[in-house]
């Protein structure tokens, strides 16, 4: 099933994912497929960099939870029940975002572009590491991918992906789509 086109409703879709891997891991000190990271740290880094971005580019403080070392369930969904809640205001359609890197957008259209594509291509790291299911939404890889390779210079100038991981050929967008943004698809804790 594709994901919705509309940020409010594909928000919640791709969180609704990510929350279902939350609640289904077992330990949140196994490793993932970022270097240096366990399952806990992927929550921390999409609970921690986004509530800043918001805040000075919108001037939108999200709700606290715990911290992700306290409980990391906990810290994810108040943290994504806030973004839900932002996304679900009527007035959000009328707000801008604006940014010294990418200058003005609609608000839905930035945590959309920005944060919940971050949250899509991170279910896949929370995945693999508390060995769940990590198959993502195949139309979306396809999407972001087109995307993000017409811009590639700015992608890896940018310091948040790693180098391209080569994969085979005729790999599926997914496959492909985690070797662009530097993940080893075949990446396994074992």
């Amino acid at each position: 099933m594709a994901l919705s086109d509309r940020p409010a409703e594909r928000h919640r879709e791709v969180a609704g994912l990510f929350t279902d891997r939350v609640r289904g891991t077992r330990s949140w000190n196994a490793p993932s497929p970022v270097a240096g990271w366990a399952a806990r740290d992927v929550v921390r880094h999409l609970t921690e960099w986004f509530p800043g971005f918001l805040a000075s580019g919108a001037g939108i403080e999200l709700p606290h939870g715990p911290s992700v070392d306290e409980d990391p369930a906990a810290a994810w969904q108040v943290h994504c029940d806030g973004v839900q809640a932002v996304l679900d205001d009527p007035e959000a359609a009328h707000r801008e975002f604006t940014n010294p890197h990418i200058g003005r957008l609609p608000l839905t259209a930035a945590i959309d572009q920005f944060y919940t594509s971050d949250v899509f291509m991170h279910t896949w790291d929370l995945s693999r590491a508390t060995d769940q299911d990590d198959r993502l939404d195949p139309d979306f890889c396809t999407q972001l991918l087109g995307g993000m390779e017409q811009m590639e210079e700015v992608i890896r100038s940018s310091g948040q992906f790693g180098a391209r991981v080569e994969v085979p050929d005729g790999a599926d967008t997914q496959t492909r789509l985690l070797g662009f943004i530097g993940r080893d698809p075949f990446w396994s804790q074992r």
